[in-house]
């Protein structure tokens, strides 16, 4: 159930835009760490993750230990130009994630784009022809999924906990699963591995800055309106709920999202083209948290401002936005890349 209704999305189906921009942004809306955390009761008769711990306070693999098991295939969907998989990936307790994957016919070995979207966007979107059709039709492959404790990943869990309440898993988790991620579909063999790019969104671009500066197999990222600032953005977005926002703006709770800041990790981000996309015209993050955002980006990285929706939607529809990545993802040198396994990452 979402908690909260997205102010961006809703602003863009009032005003009528085009289906390709509703579709790519979609909407802007060992756990023990948390103490008021409560994660999903282990099966005692699941042995599968016995042995699995996760560090909630870093981005990087490097201090937990996930068990990735063997994924499971729902669907192949053949399309004329495109196939599209469903599968079910899982790395720790009662947390099964769907993994979209969608592939463009006749493309041997495709650079591949991850995409993650803002919370409380759900997995419909990876599941529409149009959108679909839109990002594979040049020649790149296309991998959705969402963030932890968003759409069919948010269940045993009382209401009061979601994904604000617990920012700090939130993060840190979708962090881990974006490496599990990369990890699976280098065991594919099918994707060209030195070639990958991430488009994300909201949350998803926090996730992606964080994820970016841990690890360098993200070559090309592009994040629109990331999340940041956290004592600014807690206290000042429209986003939180005002009879929550008391408890997202004690020292406590600001003391555990710290440690995964967007602004203390942007400027360490290891992809070789970085593009940060910032509507002016946001609500959800504060303007405040918007400059410092910016001005922590690295050097030699693309900032594109949109004053107003007229300007943003010149600059995304019918993917237009999809061209800069793409183009990067294209214009990379072909070099053989580190072996960065499961093994390597998750011990």
């Amino acid at each position: 159930m979402l908690k909260v209704l997205s102010f961006g999305f809703l602003r863009r189906l009032a005003l009528g835009i085009s289906i390709s921009i509703i579709l790519l942004l979609a909407a802007q809306t060992g756990a023990a760490q948390l103490e008021h955390a409560s994660p999903p009761i282990a099966n005692p008769a699941d042995t599968r993750f016995r042995d699995v711990q996760e560090d909630w306070t870093s981005p990087a693999l490097t201090s937990s230990h996930l068990v990735a098991v063997h994924p499971l295939r729902a669907f192949v969907d053949d399309k004329s130009t495109y196939t599209v998989e469903l599968l079910q990936v899982q790395w720790r307790w009662g947390d099964p994630l769907d993994l979209y994957v969608m592939r463009p016919k006749g493309a041997k070995k495709p650079p591949v784009i991850l995409y993650l979207y803002g919370y409380p966007t759900d997995t419909d979107i990876f599941r529409r022809d149009a959108y679909e059709d839109l990002v594979t039709k040049n020649g790149v492959a296309a991998v959705g999924f969402v963030s932890a404790l968003t759409g069919h990943r948010y269940h045993d869990r009382p209401m009061k906990e979601w994904f604000l309440s617990e920012l700090q898993e939130s993060l840190a988790k979708s962090a881990h699963d974006v490496q599990m991620v990369l990890n699976y579909l280098d065991s594919r063999g099918d994707l060209d591995m030195n070639r990958v790019g991430m488009f994300t969104q909201g949350s998803g671009a926090s996730i992606a800055i964080l994820t970016s500066a841990v690890d360098p197999r993200i070559k090309v990222l592009e994040a629109l309106d990331p999340w940041g600032d956290w004592p600014t953005w807690l206290a000042t977005s429209r986003f939180v709920p005002e009879n929550e926002r008391p408890d997202y703006v004690k020292p406590d709770f600001l003391k555990k999202a710290a440690v995964l800041e967007p602004l203390d990790w942007l400027p360490k981000i290891q992809a070789k083209k970085f593009r940060l996309d910032d509507e002016l015209f946001d609500s959800v993050t504060p303007k405040t948290a918007q400059e410092k955002l910016r001005a922590a980006v690295p050097a030699g990285s693309t900032v594109e401002l949109y004053k107003n929706m007229q300007e943003f939607s010149a600059a995304f529809a019918e993917g237009k936005n999809l061209q800069w990545i793409q183009h990067e993802l294209q214009a990379l040198p072909d070099t053989v890349q580190p072996n960065t396994t499961v093994a390597q990452q998750a011990k």
